[in-house]
């Protein structure tokens, strides 16, 4: 069984991110979407919060299950069985530093495979911080965000 792990903060869950979700759901048997608590990036939303924003935004996924990262990405790997750690890269500064961690995560865990993915053109450009920015100054992020997203960021910004 090929099973992955997608690691990240998302905060929010973006178009993007399921847009590379979709993709690896179906190259996988199972994904976890590993969503960090990163308290040093001070989020948004709380881990409560995005797992269940992701929830409902991936729900016609059925083999993506959703869990805490608290530690190190290839410990939370082995922990649940996985063999591959999902990347997403939208750029090439995105490449420069996942490549680095990708070799970092390969030293610490040769039998774990790193994959990069891209999301499809149109989805290229959005990051997190831009639709926060967006939704902080009332503009419009519904291309960016699936709709309870973009109604949690709407609710918090109002």
């Amino acid at each position: 069984m090929n099973i992955a792990i997608y690691p990240g903060t998302f905060d929010p869950i973006t178009r993007g991110h399921i847009d590379i979700l979709e993709r690896a759901s179906s190259l996988f048997d199972k994904v976890y979407l590993a969503i960090a608590s990163s308290k040093s990036k001070k989020p948004l939303f709380s881990l409560e919060q995005r797992m269940e924003l992701a929830k409902q935004s991936l729900s016609h996924l059925d083999n993506i299950y959703m869990d805490e990262l608290t530690g190190l990405t290839v410990d939370f790997a082995r922990e649940h069985d996985a063999n591959i750690i999902i990347r997403g890269i939208r750029t090439v500064a995105d490449y420069e530093y996942e490549l680095q961690l990708a070799n970092m995560n390969r030293s610490m865990a040769p039998k774990i495979e790193t994959i990069f993915l891209t999301p499809a053109d149109n989805l290229s450009y959005i990051s997190s911080s831009l639709v926060k920015e967006i939704a902080l100054f009332g503009g419009p992020i519904s291309d960016f965000v699936a709709p309870p997203v973009e109604e949690a960021l709407k609710k918090h910004f109002t």
